[in-house]
């Protein structure tokens, strides 16, 4: 038997915010944090936080060319939880690109 959700089993994701965030920069690699805010759904003030929750975990290098951001990903790196720590954030990225994006 199938069971149909209410309205509230719609405000969930399987992804957190940080996640979301980085998969918009593996992405592009040049995406503006207000881009990425649009398309998490979340503050550029918040988008900012998690970049740098990144970068200091080591998930995420900028490079600053001008007035732009490119970021590096170093996708080598394990997922944080111990439930799926034995997998890297590569493999997590790699599964949810985009086909029509860039390899």
């Amino acid at each position: 038997m199938l069971l149909m959700g209410n309205d509230n089993d719609r405000n969930w994701t399987f992804l957190t915010n940080h996640g979301h965030v980085l998969l918009c920069i593996s992405r592009n690699e040049q995406i503006r944090a207000r881009d990425i805010a649009e398309q998490v759904g979340i503050t550029e003030r918040a988008t900012q936080r998690i970049i740098a929750d990144l970068v200091a975990s080591g998930y995420i290098t900028i490079v600053h060319e001008g007035r732009r951001n490119r970021y590096i990903l170093n996708d080598r790196l394990p997922l944080r939880h111990p439930v799926e720590n034995a997998h890297l954030v590569g493999e997590l990225l790699h599964v949810l690109m985009d086909p029509k994006s860039k390899a």
